[in-house]
C-alpha cells in the first residue's frame, strides 16, 4: 500500500515538474512578442529616425539593436513594463518616452499647443462671421445708393426729353 502511494506521489511530482518547465519556457521573451513590443514602443529611438525602438530599424540602426537587447534581457529577469520605463527615465530624462508622463509640466507641455491652435482657431473663426456680418450690412446700403442713383438718372432722362421735345 505505501509503495502504491509513494509512486503515486513520484508520479504527481513528475506532472507537476513538466507544467512548471513550461511555464517557464512560456514566460522567455523574444523580439516578436506582444509584451516585448508594448515595452519598445514606449521608448523612442535616440539615433534620429524618430520611431520607437519596436520600430525603428536594426540594420540601420545599431543602438536599437543594443537597446533591444537589455530590454529583453530585462524582462527575462522579471523585471514588469512601469520598472524598465522608470530605469531609463532615470537615465535618459523624460526625452526617452514617446508618450509624455500624464501629470506636472509635461502634461502641461504636450496639451497646451491644443489648446492654443484650438483658441487660434475660435479666433479666426469668429474675425471671418464678423466680417461676413459687415459685409452683408454694406451691400444693403450700396443697393439702396444704387437705386437713388437710378431714379436721379431716371429723373435727369425724363427732363433731357422733355427739354428735347421742347426746343426739338
Amino acid at each position: 500500500m505505501r509503495n502504491k502511494l509513494y509512486i503515486g506521489l513520484l508520479i504527481l511530482a513528475f506532472i507537476f515538474q513538466g507544467s512548471f518547465i513550461r511555464v517557464e519556457a512560456a514566460k522567455q521573451i523574444d523580439y516578436k512578442s506582444a509584451e516585448f513590443k508594448a515595452v519598445a514602443q514606449q521608448f523612442a529611438c535616440t539615433c534620429g529616425c524618430g520611431q520607437d525602438h519596436y520600430e525603428c530599424d536594426p540594420n540601420t540602426c545599431s543602438l536599437t539593436t543594443d537597446f533591444k537587447k537589455d530590454l529583453v534581457e530585462m524582462m527575462n529577469k522579471g523585471w514588469d513594463k512601469d520598472k524598465i520605463r522608470e530605469y531609463y527615465v532615470n537615465i535618459y530624462g523624460e526625452e526617452i518616452l514617446t508618450s509624455p508622463e500624464k501629470s506636472g509640466f509635461s502634461l502641461t507641455a504636450w496639451i497646451l499647443p491644443f489648446v492654443v491652435l484650438g483658441a487660434a482657431a475660435i479666433a479666426v473663426f469668429m474675425i471671418i462671421r464678423k466680417w461676413v456680418k459687415k459685409r452683408g450690412t454694406e451691400e444693403v446700403v450700396s443697393e439702396y445708393e444704387d437705386t437713388s442713383d437710378e431714379v436721379e438718372g431716371e429723373i435727369l432722362s425724363s427732363m433731357i426729353d422733355e427739354e428735347r421735345k421742347k426746343y426739338l
